[in-house]
């Protein structure tokens, strides 16, 4: 469906724009993260350490203080939702680290809620096989289209 601008009672159509890179749509939703998402930045290309040898693209705050992790993919691509389920385990066995992170960008006064981690995946397309994966795993896991 496509959207709209609306100016007093004319609607235009907005053009959809397609990023050239993967960190063009990441800063943007960085940016704009309050907007998009109700979440506070906490940090970009968040390392898991030499062991997991990994990067979280964003790792945010819910206006719950619940931690968000969002990855973004620029192709369709099924390794998003096992690299980002592999990111959850691992802020959840390493919560000291994101506790340190928010207490970095945020304050000391923030006691992060660890009852519901969440997980954003922005992609183009998803397959019918991650759609209904991500039903079926019990975690908090979003997948939003570009």
């Amino acid at each position: 469906m496509p959207i709209f601008d609306i100016s007093g009672d004319k609607l235009s159509s907005v053009e959809q724009k397609n990023f050239a890179l993967e960190k063009d749509l990441q800063s943007l939703i960085e940016k704009n993260l309050e907007t998009v998402f109700n979440c506070r930045f906490i940090a970009s290309e968040f390392s898991t350490g030499a062991q997991h040898a990994g990067r979280i693209d964003s790792l945010a705050l819910s206006e719950e203080d619940n931690p968000v992790i969002i990855e973004y993919k620029k192709v369709e691509s099924s390794e998003l939702i096992n690299q980002s389920l592999f990111y959850l385990h691992w802020i959840q066995d390493h919560k000291g680290d994101f506790e340190i992170a928010v207490q970095n960008k945020l304050g000391n006064d923030i006691k992060v809620d660890w009852s519901d981690v969440r997980v954003i995946c922005i992609a183009p397309n998803y397959k019918k096989y991650d759609l209904h994966a991500v039903q079926g795993i019990g975690v908090s896991c979003h997948l939003k289209k570009q």
